[in-house]
């Protein structure tokens, strides 16, 4: 596995515990220890630096010139490093998680070893976004031209996957940090009686299109009297808008900033809807978990993936412009008439934890005899 370390990362091998697999990880960063929750995984990790000298942090923030040239001479050559470890390791299988973070830096080594079978798991805007970019484009038809297996978190990416040039197999779509356990999500949901919040993504960024939905929030002041409105995961920019605009004073309002994946489900769990917007993006793993904790969604709809799984109007709503204002407030005053929910059992079913990790083991099965 070549990865750098995530929650969704970690969520996917764990699906391998117990298994017949020997797993190990790559760390691609190179600059973190050794993780607990992955403990009976094989971990390459804190490779980086020849030397962690004292005062290293210090330096390189306050005098980045001079830490940039003791790098060139202190950090080692990761091509060389990954070469190092496959000779040790012999994997039958390298299995890269995100191209640009875990595909290119790989990618000459990997051409070294045309036999070696090598799985790309695309995730967020691996494909979709980075596309547009003619020099990104060409590393993207390099790594999908050498690449052998392939698995997405849409149906999108693997239809943009194919033209660009990859014409290995398809493994099929899979939530990127496998599925959920959702019986164990149960005890953080309240019943509908009781759930009064809205709850709202607050990414806004190269692709987080949070202040749009704080805009239309701003317009419904009347219609949301009744509902407390909390955004999580706020970065800079939200915070700042956020104080420049009459929200700060909404005692029925909060933001707060990154927060844990237990604390994002205990909101979830007295959200009545959630609401993820964004200009680009795969499956939202937000949107998946909105789903499996019963919060109604309204999503954005970038290269129409979020179509894959919502049908406007039925199990949540569509935001076809991840700017216009006047939309979204549209869409949250309709989300308030609940009688447009439709139950989504199915879907819920095939994102279980069960379903998923037979579906991951019985892929690696096949990788291995094919």
């Amino acid at each position: 596995m070549v990865a750098m370390p995530s929650l969704h990362f970690f969520r996917w091998v764990d699906q391998l515990k117990d298994s017949d697999f020997e797993v190990y990880w790559f760390d691609i960063t190179g600059a973190g220890n050794n993780v607990k929750r992955i403990s009976w995984v094989h971990q390459i990790t804190n490779w980086k630096m020849s030397w962690d000298f004292p005062g290293r942090i210090f330096i390189k923030s306050k005098f980045p010139k001079l830490y940039q040239i003791i790098s060139r001479y202190n950090e080692r050559n990761l091509s060389k490093e990954f070469e190092k470890t496959i000779a040790e390791v012999q994997p039958d299988l390298v299995h890269s998680f995100a191209l640009y973070v875990s595909c290119t830096p790989i990618l000459s080594v990997m051409q070294n070893h045309k036999n070696l079978k090598w799985m790309y798991s695309s995730w967020g805007s691996d494909l979709f976004y980075f596309q547009n970019n003619a020099n990104y484009l060409a590393d993207i038809k390099q790594v999908l031209k050498r690449v052998n297996y392939l698995m997405t978190d849409c149906k999108r990416d693997f239809k943009i996957a194919e033209n660009h040039g990859f014409t290995g197999k398809f493994l099929g779509v899979f939530p990127g940090g496998g599925g959920f356990h959702l019986e164990q999500l149960n005890s953080y949901k309240k019943s509908k009686e009781e759930r009064n919040i809205i709850l709202i993504k607050g990414y806004h960024g190269r692709s987080g299109r949070a202040i749009p939905v704080l805009k239309a929030i701003l317009k419904l002041k009347g219609e949301l009297q009744s509902y407390q409105i909390v955004v999580f995961g706020a970065d800079p920019e939200v915070f700042r808008w956020v104080n420049q605009t009459d929200l700060i004073n909404w005692n029925s309002f909060k933001v707060l900033g990154k927060i844990s994946h237990t604390e994002v489900f205990k909101l979830m769990g007295k959200s009545k809807i959630y609401i993820g917007n964004s200009n680009s993006d795969g499956m939202p793993n937000t949107l998946l978990e909105a789903i499996c904790m019963d919060v109604f969604p309204i999503q954005s709809n970038p290269g129409g993936v979020t179509e894959e799984i919502i049908v406007h109007g039925e199990n949540g709503l569509l935001i076809s412009d991840c700017e216009d204002v006047e939309e979204i407030a549209i869409l949250i005053s309709k989300s308030l008439d609940s009688t447009i929910t439709k139950n989504n059992t199915q879907i819920k079913d095939a994102l279980s934890y069960c379903n998923i990790r037979k579906l991951c083991i019985q892929n690696y099965i096949n990788v291995m005899n094919d």
